[in-house]
């Protein structure tokens, strides 16, 4: 098996990137090789519709199915990557068949990262990733799982947690922690989504450690650093992910978290380039710190980004990070990045379900988080774009619209 391109990853960033590769005019052979079974689809509302089962998985697709062949993009679906060889220009894959390559796109994201403890093994105890995990999770509610235990409390946790109260279980939230949202936001918004789970009757606990999970096969219980033991009819684990890039590593790509890419998202190694969760780049909107960003956004900017370069209209990756959350019937919007912020301006108000959080960094507005406040994130958006630093004065006056305080 031979293709001028190989993309390797049938998630967002994967998908993106042969989309763009055929609308920028790629005329060459594309492979995209991915470990599920499925045609490429949509993560996020797998935590969210498809669990709460308003939406069926048809409606998740990426693009129709037919859509890949029509646009001569191989699916090789169900298989893994094994090893690479850069210099030769090879993939081994699972099953022992090799596939070459002209250029190699690694767009493979990250695993669900698990527990290591006393029984982390037994069954009953789920990440939140592909759709497997989340059907295997909705078979044991359907047979009678109630009592669920949430580890962690990210965005994958709480918005777990907000369906499986919906579908009428009973939630217990664990956090290690002081409190929910700790690497990601600000502390107004984190004690907002604390009352808010706890008023929908999740038994939110912050500063817990999990010591391990208890069973005879299955998972009966947690139990926590004090001895107490929470009965669990089943367990989440959100507590990140693991990047998969253990063979582009054993090729020889440099690495420190997840695969170090430039800034045209290039590897270390020759004519490999990688997108999305499970790249690390210098991110212009922090201060050029290396980090990995996850989020759909990303992946798609990054994946248009290789995709432009193959096609020699290489442009530096400058997109701008934004986010989404939904939990209830609160919509959380993120703009920019808060890393390093110094101080936070509140507007809005919390008692009514509509404000929004302001990071700020030196004085210059970095970062906002808008919850139910849709202007307040389109506008922040924009002087965050700019590069604003306005009065916390006037950022504070909820009455007066961001758009004023954009530069003539």
């Amino acid at each position: 098996m031979h293709a001028d391109v190989v993309i390797v990853g049938a998630g967002h960033a994967g998908a993106q990137c042969a989309i763009a590769l055929r609308q920028h005019g790629f005329a060459g052979s594309i492979a995209m090789i991915g470990r599920e079974n499925e045609p490429p689809y949509e993560r996020p509302p797998l935590s969210k519709e498809y669990f709460a089962r308003e939406k069926t998985f048809d409606r998740l697709y990426i693009r129709p199915p037919h859509f890949w062949g029509e646009k001569a993009i191989e699916l090789v679906l169900g298989t893994s990557v094994m090893a690479v060889d850069p210099a030769a220009k090879a993939l081994t894959l699972s099953g022992g068949k090799r596939c070459t390559y002209g250029q190699l796109v690694w767009a493979t994201g990250g695993d669900a990262r698990m527990l290591s403890c006393p029984g982390s093994g037994l069954s009953g105890v789920h990440g939140v990733r592909t759709r497997e995990d989340c059907d295997r999770l909705m078979g044991e509610i359907d047979g009678g799982a109630k009592h669920i235990v949430v580890i962690g409390g990210g965005y994958i946790g709480l918005e777990a947690a907000a369906v499986l109260t919906k579908l009428g279980c009973k939630v217990t939230l664990l956090e290690a922690l002081p409190r929910v949202l700790a690497r990601v936001a600000g502390t107004e918004l984190s004690a907002f989504y604390e009352a808010e789970h706890r008023a929908h009757g999740v038994d939110l606990r912050t500063g817990v450690a999990v010591e391990g999970l208890v069973g005879e096969g299955r998972v009966s219980g947690v139990q926590l650093a004090d001895g107490s033991v929470i009965p669990a009819d089943a367990v989440i684990v959100g507590i990140g992910i693991v990047p998969a890039v253990g063979p582009l590593l054993l090729a020889g790509a440099a690495t420190g978290n997840g695969v170090d890419v430039d800034e045209f998202c290039r590897t270390s190694l020759p004519d490999i380039y990688a997108v999305g969760d499970c790249a690390a780049f210098a991110c212009g909107w922090a201060d050029h710190a290396i980090m990995r960003v996850e989020s759909v956004q990303n992946a798609n900017d990054q994946a248009s980004c290789v995709a432009r370069a193959i096609c020699g209209e290489a442009q530096p990756y400058r997109a701008f990070p934004w986010f989404w959350s939904n939990q209830y019937d609160l919509r959380l919007q993120t703009a920019g990045l808060s890393v390093g912020y110094d101080a936070t301006v509140l507007r809005g108000d919390v008692a009514a379900r509509s404000f929004s959080v302001i990071y700020l960094k030196g004085g210059k507005m970095i970062a906002i988080d808008a919850v139910n406040m849709v202007r307040d994130y389109v506008q922040g958006r924009k002087l965050i774009e700019a590069g604003v630093s306005p009065d916390p004065a006037r950022l504070a006056d909820a009455d007066a619209p961001l758009k004023e305080l954009m530069p003539a």
